[in-house]
């Protein structure tokens, strides 16, 4: 989670929503990222997904089983249908999201029955650290 933080504070320095994500296998980093979408112009580009497409490149795989994906900010319904289609083993988040969380925040999309991979979900490691760069990063564009 630490590097997730590391990549979550490049986001804010590039005026992106604070969030980091990465992806391991076996201890082993394979996929990292940062939120993007509006310096790439691209609404899929949270971090999570960012980091799925790099360890589909790096893994020649769409296909990620096995994998661990630890990210700053509870994912969004996007991104947990990505991690479910990946096959990703589990995801650790940081701080929650009531607001559009899918891992218990706003909705549990990960427990619908109607998917054929359950996505182990884990929250709240670090939960204050990556909460405050959110507060502060939200803070900071109020007063503009």
């Amino acid at each position: 989670m630490q590097r997730a933080l590391v990549l979550a504070e490049q986001a804010a320095g590039a005026g992106e929503v604070p969030v980091g994500a990465v992806l391991l296998r076996d201890g082993e980093l394979i996929g990292e990222g940062y939120n993007q979408p509006i310096g790439s112009h691209d609404p899929t580009a949270h971090a999570e997904i960012v980091a799925l497409r790099a360890a589909g490149v790096r893994l020649g795989a769409y296909r990620l089983p096995g994998t661990r994906l630890y990210v700053t900010l509870e994912p969004c319904p996007m991104c947990v249908g990505a991690l479910i289609h990946a096959r990703v083993e589990a995801v650790i988040y940081g701080a929650s999201d009531p607001k559009t969380g899918a891992c218990g925040g706003a909705i549990r999309l990960h427990e619908d029955p109607v998917h054929n991979h359950r996505l182990s979900v884990q929250g709240g490691l670090m939960a204050e650290p990556c909460a405050a760069l959110l507060r502060d990063f939200f803070r900071q564009r109020r007063q503009r």
